[in-house]
């Protein structure tokens, strides 16, 4: 049985392969590029929508509720972690969003946030992806490095419900970055490198989420409400608005409760 076969491995090894997968179905969305010419506006706004409902459920299924359940088991207020590190993983995106140069899906050049600097279009929509993808896969880092300690909250079929659920809304994240290049005119197979590109990100804070929980163990509820603060800081900040751009509201908030659902199921039902 694949989850036997999985805890064999140690929890930095089981953050790595679980976010090598994230990573990979960021390229299957980017390879979209490959098949058709552009993707309908309102197919996208509905992916973007279920991304935004996909990281609602997880933040507060897979990381607020065992952050609130390990401050109780650590003899601290219950709400003390899960309230500073929510904030501090908002702030955090907030200074992020500041200083690197990014650019979002549907807006022009001119809009591009961050420093000031001359890279292309293409970079800087990569970026924009990039910077949402650090909290997703500090999520699922910190969700396997939980399991070190053996916290009842903390489970292997959870972490990996968590995995599955950022996996399923990384999809529609390669497709939006991939899809407005090729229709600029840049070949199919540099629009997929660059769309897959952003999702590179996601193993490298994978390994360092879960390495830093295992090691530094009093930070873990802080670390998890961290990670579920940066990921609803980047659905209000730029998934919703990104998918309501056309004014396909209900296409937008269908998908958003689709994804709310589903990743409510997968959490629920494995963890």
């Amino acid at each position: 049985m694949f989850i036997e076969w999985f805890s064999e491995f140690n929890p930095i090894m089981q953050a790595f392969l679980a976010t090598c997968f994230t990573w990979f179905v960021t390229a299957l969305g980017a390879s979209v590029v490959f098949f058709f010419k552009d993707v309908n506006r309102r197919f996208l706004d509905g992916m973007l929508g279920f991304a935004a409902g996909v990281m609602i459920a997880a933040s507060f299924w897979s990381l607020l509720a065992p952050s609130i359940v390990m401050a109780e088991e650590m003899d601290q207020p219950a709400w003390l972690p899960a309230a500073i590190g929510f904030l501090l993983g908002g702030l955090f995106l907030w200074g992020m969003d500041k200083v690197l140069p990014h650019l979002h899906v549907g807006y022009p050049i001119e809009e591009a946030e961050g420093i000031k600097t001359r890279w292309q279009k293409s970079v800087l929509l990569v970026m924009a992806i990039t910077l949402h993808n650090i909290p997703e896969g500090l999520a699922v880092g910190v969700a396997f490095g939980a399991l070190y300690d053996g916290h009842s909250s903390a489970t292997l079929a959870g972490a990996i419900a968590l995995a599955v659920g950022i996996g399923l809304q990384n999809f529609p994240e390669g497709t939006s970055v991939a899809a407005p290049l090729h229709r600029a005119g840049m070949s199919r197979l540099k629009s997929f490198w660059y769309g897959q590109l952003s999702g590179v990100v996601e193993p490298i804070a994978g390994v360092l989420g879960a390495a830093a929980v295992i090691f530094i163990k009093p930070i873990l509820p802080y670390a998890l409400a961290f990670a579920a603060g940066a990921m609803i800081y980047v659905v209000i900040e730029e998934l919703i608005p990104e998918s309501q751009l056309e004014k396909d509201i209900h296409i937008a908030t269908g998908g958003a409760m689709l994804g709310f659902t589903i990743m409510m199921i997968l959490d629920v039902a494995l963890g």
